[in-house]
């Protein structure tokens, strides 16, 4: 066997101990979060997920792990669109106003017009200034909608970037550039009746930098969701 053979052998079994040793942080996280159950231990269950769940389990295998999925970090694109959702609904609570002063004062003018004719003509506008009045708030009360729900969808993730980093507060939070991770497992749980049911957990890892001070957090793998499978 010559030296070329040998080299790419060599090479080959490198790769596959390398890739061996490599360690599973499902695996370890699964363990650990079940181990907790074990011991009906939901103060430490809680330091991983966010919303922890006792699962009566006798015993539990890993049944499959998705592909990592790896994409930049979107909160700082979160909390450009709250800031911009909270700067229209503003200006658009002027508009609402003054909409509803047109509409009280030419029910004002109505009121005092003396004419039949007169009354007519401002019973039409009394109609059409309500009209674009409803159209307006109704267009104020979608964008009220949106944007508490780009409120709460910010807050959430940085509720969960926060965890991830394992830090109680990071004012500059959402500046943080970075990626995020995420894998999803499948875990097969007997209980202690022997019945067996599947479990889907959401993992998820946060790597992210706070430019402003070249400093590198790294987050760890938690569970974002517990999920039971029919």
């Amino acid at each position: 066997m010559n030296k070329k053979i040998l080299s790419i052998l060599g090479g080959v079994l490198i790769i596959f101990v390398f890739q061996s040793c490599v360690s599973k942080p499902e695996k370890t996280l699964l363990k650990r979060y079940f181990d907790a159950i074990s011991l009906n231990d939901i103060t430490t269950m809680s330091t991983m997920a966010l919303e922890p769940v006792l699962i009566d389990e006798e015993s539990w295998e890993i049944i499959s792990v998705s592909e990592e999925i790896i994409e930049p970090a979107k909160l700082p694109e979160m909390d450009a669109k709250e800031k911009e959702l909270k700067k229209k609904l503003e200006e658009s609570v002027g508009v609402v106003l003054d909409a509803r002063d047109d509409v009280d004062d030419a029910k004002f003018e109505l009121e005092s017009a003396r004419t039949r004719a007169a009354k007519r003509a401002m019973q039409k506008k009394v109609e059409e200034l309500q009209a674009k009045y409803d159209e307006i708030y109704e267009k104020h009360k979608n964008l009220q909608k949106e944007y508490n729900e780009a409120k709460a969808a910010a807050a959430r993730e940085e509720e969960i970037a926060t965890f991830s980093l394992g830090a109680e507060e990071l004012p500059t939070i959402r500046d943080f550039t970075g990626d995020v991770h995420y894998k999803e497992v499948e875990v097969a749980v007997k209980n202690k009746e022997g019945e067996k049911k599947n479990h889907k957990f959401y993992l998820r890892k946060y790597n992210l930098k706070d430019e402003s001070l070249n400093i590198n957090h790294r987050g760890r793998w938690i569970i974002t969701k517990i999920e039971a499978l029919s």
